[in-house]
């Protein structure tokens, strides 16, 4: 590859496929405009989204405009790709609280500011699909595309095979997605629609679509499906979703998802969710010991400093250094993890499996008894395997106890 830009994502991981290779190069020659749909399904982003963010952010980098369109008109409808069952409909008082809470996460990893020539742009294709005219659409559009074509999509066939329902809802979502790259094309001079490889057929409607009514090439360029050395997709673990906004997940929490990572994750983590220098990065490919924990320490502060701020990075360390390494209790841990508990509470037996769940380090008495049999579970960094250990006194210090569940997850219980 010949373009700055390609060279970039490609030795980083972002790049997966692209429509006409040299053409896409030599656009790519002077400032182009390039956009990612975000539908507004939730009222935050999980780190499923993070190589797409990322992508729209180096793109800017690299003097090129970024769009992010939100999908406040096509979350109406639900996009099929990537799952089993029809989505939940909202209503469109959701979607307008959802949109307004992803505005403000963008502003973290894009620049806004008018001062910037290629500054990044916000849309909502809830302000071109609500002005259409049904039979107009169908006219114009809809008679663009084939429905023995629309059959093949991987979304379509994947439900049809296993005789799923898909309803008609969803079955136009690929036109509607088409139609976006259409208006952006004509309205913003957007030439190229970025996405994760579940999109390329979407993506490949909308070039279609675009070449038919205005002649006018565009490219598309996807990003590989980022799972874990294990093979588990990125955005949830079994503590939940590791969300992208400090509102539902805290900036330490954010921090200790990278710190504990799997080794074999490391290095190519450090490529996505950083922007320290390759050659840096390549100095820990085979690291080990001591050294792949520096790995791990550097990528969660620089991922928790992209995502949340330089300040919130430090004092996420420090916060972690306090508990793990100095092995003293730290009171910056979420609120959810921390409980309040009386003298009488602790002589009417209060039992571990209990307190787990209280603290929401457990979903379940069982679980609570699984973790702690499995010696999962640490009262002030002792070890705990007896599944029906009833809570004492002399487990408090300074009438302060210290649980921990694993790695990640730690709670403090504080005697009143």
């Amino acid at each position: 590859m010949q373009n700055s830009f390609l060279n970039y994502i490609n030795e980083r991981g972002f790049f997966n496929q692209c429509t006409n290779l040299k053409g896409l190069e030599k656009t790519l020659e002077k400032k182009s405009v390039g956009y990612i749909g975000f539908d507004c399904t939730a009222d935050s982003l999980h780190i499923g989204s993070l190589v797409p963010i990322m992508l729209l952010r180096a793109f800017q980098k690299f003097g090129h405009q970024p769009i992010v369109l939100l999908g406040g008109g096509t979350t109406l409808i639900g996009d099929p790709s990537g799952k089993d069952e029809t989505r939940e409909i909202l209503t469109i008082e959701k979607i307008e609280q959802n949109k307004e809470k992803l505005k403000s996460l963008f502003m973290k990893f894009l620049s806004f500011s008018n001062t910037k020539k290629n500054k990044a742009i916000l849309l909502d294709n809830l302000d071109w699909i609500k002005k259409l005219n049904y039979v107009d659409f169908l006219r114009e559009i809809g008679s663009q595309f084939s429905i023995n074509k629309m059959l093949t999509l991987e979304s379509v066939k994947q439900r049809l095979n296993r005789e799923q329902n898909l309803s008609f809802l969803e079955f136009n979502y690929s036109i509607i997605q088409s139609f976006d790259f259409l208006e952006l094309c004509k309205n913003n001079q957007c030439n190229i629609q970025f996405g994760g490889s579940d999109q390329w057929g979407n993506i490949i409607s909308g070039i279609e679509l675009v070449k038919k009514k205005i002649r006018h090439e565009v490219f598309g360029l996807t990003s590989p499906l980022i799972t874990t050395s294990d093979g588990i997709k990125m955005g949830k673990t079994n503590a939940g979703a590791v969300w992208l906004t400090s509102e539902k997940l805290s900036p330490y929490e954010y921090w200790q998802y990278w710190r504990n990572i799997d080794d074999k994750d490391v290095t190519k983590f450090l490529l996505l969710f950083t922007e320290l220098d390759v050659s840096v990065i390549e100095k820990y490919k085979t690291s080990s010991g001591s050294e792949l924990n520096n790995a791990k320490i550097l990528l969660a502060n620089e991922a928790t400093k992209i995502c949340h701020g330089e300040e919130s990075a430090k004092q996420a360390e420090k916060s972690a250094n306090t508990i793990f390494a100095k092995n003293e209790i730290d009171l910056n841990i979420p609120e959810k993890n921390k409980l309040e508990v009386s003298n009488k509470g602790i002589q009417s037996a209060m039992s571990l499996k209990q307190l787990l769940v209280s603290i929401n380090l457990s979903s379940s008495i069982a679980e609570s008894k699984r973790l702690i049999i499995n010696g999962g579970v640490k009262i002030n960094n002792n070890k705990v395997l007896d599944k029906e250990y009833i809570i004492q006194h002399s487990d408090f210090s300074d009438n302060l106890m210290f649980i921990s569940v694993g790695k990640k997850r730690n709670g403090i219980i504080k005697l009143i």
